[in-house]
């Protein structure tokens, strides 16, 4: 077995990056795998398409990082589900002072693996349902509530958040204050809101913030919010 593969937890008959596992399938959530941890999955009409993986903390959480440095719109980076597409899409119109964020997390090389980008609003919800950082109730009273479409169970489909639900994830390096934890803080995702509305200069975030944890709603590109890398893997 490859040295990295006993690194990382992968079993012995999975491959990584673009191809398929095997029916062993990833560890289970906040474990090592594909080079960071595996966050949960997202799909389409609640059938798996990718395993997200989060970036190690020390190397693929920065902030705080503007989403642009400019008051103004960006083709493409809308969708609330192809983060790579909306990294790509911002990395292709402006160097790494006019998109901060995204050429962080598309210039990361971690574990061998160069395909990090910014997460889609719909991939950075995912990350806060399994693996919330803080023990305060979800923020249900302003924001989108958590509502996801892209969702894949044991998350529940297009279902707003409850108070408690989720709660604190129950992997420890995650809870906050600990080495792979969240920051206490607001997260851009790479989701700018041109396609709704055109010309806008507002982005989507996931608040893993204690004061109003859970909470997703727009908010000025030119704003630093903290950051963290995603990747994905096919199912």
């Amino acid at each position: 077995m490859p040295l990295f593969r006993k690194l990382l937890g992968v079993p012995k008959a999975a491959s990584v990056g673009k191809r398929k596992l095997s029916a062993a399938g990833p560890p289970i959530i906040g474990q090592a795998f594909g080079g960071g941890f595996y966050a949960g999955q997202i799909g389409v009409s609640g059938v798996a398409t990718h395993y997200l993986v989060i970036a190690p903390k020390a190397s693929g959480e920065l902030g705080p990082k503007q989403w642009k440095n400019a008051s103004s719109d960006t083709p493409g980076a809308d969708s609330y589900i192809d983060g790579p597409q909306n990294t790509a899409d911002m990395v292709a119109h402006g160097n790494s002072t006019v998109y901060p964020a995204a050429h962080f997390c598309n210039d990361l090389v971690i574990g061998g693996f160069s395909d990090w980008y910014m997460p889609a609003r719909n991939e950075l919800e995912v990350c806060y349902y399994f693996l919330k950082n803080v023990t305060q109730n979800n923020n249900i009273s302003s924001g989108n509530k958590g509502s996801n479409p892209n969702a894949v169970s044991p998350e529940p489909i297009s279902t707003n958040y409850t108070a408690g639900n989720p709660a604190q994830t129950t992997v420890a390096v995650f809870q906050v204050g600990n080495s792979e934890a969240f920051d206490d803080g607001t997260f851009w995702s790479s989701t700018g809101m041109g396609h709704t509305y055109p010309g806008t200069d507002n982005a989507w975030y996931q608040g893993f913030y204690s004061g109003a944890p859970g909470v997703q709603d727009v908010y000025g590109k030119t704003t630093g919010f903290v950051v963290r890398a995603v990747r994905r893997v096919a199912v």
